[in-house]
């Protein structure tokens, strides 16, 4: 994500000709995109993408259970 922030903030510095980046090549400014294809292609190809995502919901899970401990009243984190 951050390769494609940086991508459209360098690509829109070249458009309006600002700074130092008007004087860049197109390839030097298009470069974050292609690194952005390559991160997401290679997250998703290692199962990165799917790992972060089951970890958050594994994280939710535990915070729900939590939850509803606390509202019953059986915590188990209490000392009796």
């Amino acid at each position: 994500m951050y390769f494609l922030g940086l991508g459209l903030i360098l690509l829109a510095m070249k458009y309006l000709e600002y700074g130092p980046v008007a004087s860049w090549s197109w390839w030097t400014v298009m470069a974050p995109f292609a690194l952005a294809v390559a991160w997401w292609a290679w997250a998703d190809a290692s199962g990165y993408t799917k790992r972060k995502a089951m970890e958050r919901e594994m994280a939710r899970r535990d915070q729900r259970i939590e939850r509803n401990k606390t509202a019953i009243g059986t915590n188990s984190k209490k000392r009796r």
